[in-house]
């Protein structure tokens, strides 16, 4: 009876461990694509952009890859300026962003994979961590310090960007950008600056979770592709444009992965998240914290 329930409980806590991963790498999307309706759908070759300059930087001084992505977040920022500034002039601005907006997207996230593998090759990667082989142990519960810091990074991170976007003018601009942006404009705030800006932070959020990503596990170039369906899913699931939402919807899934691989195996994960995702949309379009 004993091993049953250690089973439950272990599949619980990496569960959450794997959900507040799964907030970092989602926020970004919440960000985009539920506060400013812009389809990233290049979010995640950023994600494995910022794992290969963890490793990069990992393998060349040592310093642990949550670091690197921390000091090199601006570095992103300001390509998501860029960027923004590029899909607004050629897209946005002239009312084509729905459909040509997303291809401009899907060519970023296959020009940023190509590049990568000519650098690269297809090799899976990673990095060794002073706390990579390390596992904590709570009665008959384990805590693989491999997932406990990224989700404690995670967790903190999400959190931040909330309290930033409820208690920022800045942040009170951009939730309100989406909803009425001639109100923002007589209010003397020129929308496309604060989406410009709103864009690159999603952006940042996701160099930052390629860290977690490769201290987590390995990374080839192409592994992006496993995570689109994965982050769209969380962002509709926990509510579009609730950063609260995407970290519950995150949980949620995370659990519900963790079940699935413990209980049937890892094989069947990946439906997890399309099958949350169907029942989201059939049941409470809104999402879990949606308005």
């Amino acid at each position: 009876m004993e091993f049953p329930t250690a089973l439950v409980l272990n599949a619980i806590i990496a569960g959450l461990l794997l959900g507040g991963f799964y907030a970092a790498l989602s926020v970004g999307i919440s960000i985009s694509f539920g506060m400013l309706d812009v389809v990233n759908i290049a979010h995640p070759a950023f994600i494995i952009l910022g794992s290969y300059i963890a490793y990069i930087v990992n393998g060349w001084m040592g310093v642990d890859p949550i670091v690197v992505s921390l000091v090199v977040s601006p570095l992103f920022f300001a390509l998501g300026i860029l960027l923004y500034r590029i899909y607004y002039v050629c897209f946005e601005r002239r009312g084509q962003e729905s459909l040509r907006g997303l291809a401009f997207f899907f060519g970023i996230l296959f020009i940023t994979e190509v590049a990568l593998v000519l650098i690269f090759g297809v090799d899976y990667r990673m990095v060794r961590t002073a706390y990579s082989e390390t596992t904590w142990r709570l009665g008959p519960v384990d805590f693989p310090m491999r997932l406990v810091v990224p989700f404690l990074v995670s967790v903190t991170m999400v959190v931040g960007v909330q309290l930033f976007l409820t208690h920022t003018f800045f942040g009170r601009a951009v939730l309100a950008v989406a909803q009425d942006p001639l109100a923002l404009r007589l209010m003397g705030v020129n929308p496309t600056r604060v989406k410009g800006l709103a864009f690159a932070l999603s952006i940042a959020t996701a160099g930052v979770a390629g860290a977690f990503l490769i201290v987590i596990q390995p990374v080839q170039p192409a592994i992006g592709r496993e995570y689109i369906g994965l982050v769209f899913a969380i962002c509709v699931l926990g509510g579009m444009g609730s950063i609260w939402g995407t970290l519950l919807g995150a949980f949620v899934l995370g659990i519900a992965e963790s079940f699935t691989s413990t209980f049937f195996g890892p094989s069947w994960a990946p439906a997890v998240s399309f099958g949350l995702l169907l029942a989201a949309l059939g049941f409470k379009p809104s999402g879990l914290l949606g308005r």
